[in-house]
């Protein structure tokens, strides 16, 4: 009897725990994003009265949440700084919203966050000063907001990223060389920013680098020699800037690229054995077809 009453014990403690709702905390941090972007009026709203693990977009795994993907859900508002209370988070995706204000300093808290995606928003004002804490970070994509100041030094220090994507906002001053040390990166879109001076030499450190995508900025200067190294690239886009001289692309294999845009007109440079009909030219808009 004693062993049957036992048995009972373990097999409730075990349910308990398996179904056992998020920390307090955690859900908190949940509602306060719902009521801070206007929940009752999403494409898909929240049923509160059910289990948090039952919420739209909202991925719960062993008691903790894990990920919120809440793209082109028809959020409005801001995002709470008690966004930061969610220490278990490797996803985020608010991406083709409305939201607005600015990018909360406590998202940098999210120390396990690896997808980071805000996107096609009209967020404003600079990037948090402590990105760098977000090491875990694999893609941050910021692209078509309103967002202005400096691209940090601090990115650098992202060396797990592999995709950087702030274009279309109105990021100012020089593209930072610290860049150059993201060995894992494969892509960076920085186009139609307010970016000025020349492009660090150390991007040609980027081995990996498949797509770059520089267009619709104040560079300057000569195209680096560096670029030569880039030999992973497939795609080039560095047009409607202010550089002096493109010879260094000459070092380049244009036949490498599926898309290859650039200031031919200012160029002078004759190519050898370069068919220029395997390139196409395209516009810069990076859109998240993956989460269609």
């Amino acid at each position: 009897m004693k062993n049957r009453i036992l048995t009972l014990l373990v097999v409730c403690i075990g349910v308990g725990v398996t179904y056992a709702e998020v920390p307090k905390k955690e859900k908190k941090a949940l509602l306060d994003l719902y009521h801070n972007t206007n929940g009752a009026q999403w494409t898909i709203p929240w049923n509160l009265s059910t289990p948090v693990s039952q919420w739209h977009g909202v991925k719960v795994m062993d008691g903790h949440v894990v990920a919120i993907d809440l793209f082109r859900n028809n959020l409005s508002g801001t995002i709470p700084k008690s966004i930061g209370k969610l220490p278990f988070l490797s996803t985020l995706n608010l991406a083709f919203n409305r939201i607005s204000g600015q990018i909360p300093e406590k998202i940098t808290d999210l120390r396990q966050l690896k997808i980071l995606k805000l996107e096609m928003n009209t967020l404003e004002g600079t990037l948090p000063k402590g990105m760098a804490k977000m090491t875990a970070l694999v893609e941050l994509s910021l692209f078509n907001n309103v967002l202005s100041g400096s691209i940090p030094v601090g990115l650098g220090a992202l060396k797990e990223l592999k995709m950087l994507n702030l274009s279309s906002n109105q990021f100012s001053g020089h593209i930072p060389k610290e860049l150059g040390t993201l060995v894992k990166l494969e892509t960076l879109g920085l186009f139609e920013n307010k970016l000025e001076g020349r492009i660090p030499n150390a991007i040609g450190n980027l081995s990996n680098l498949k797509e770059l995508v520089l267009a619709n900025n104040q560079l300057g200067g000569e195209i680096p020699v560096e670029f030569g190294m880039l030999a992973s690239l497939k795609v080039l886009q560095i047009q409607n800037n202010k550089f002096d001289s493109f010879k260094n692309l000459q070092q380049m294999d244009a036949q490498q690229f599926l898309v290859f845009d650039y200031d031919t007109q200012k160029t002078g440079i004759d190519y050898k054995a370069t068919d220029f009909n395997r390139t196409r030219m395209a516009d810069t808009l990076f859109e998240d077809v993956d989460d269609e």
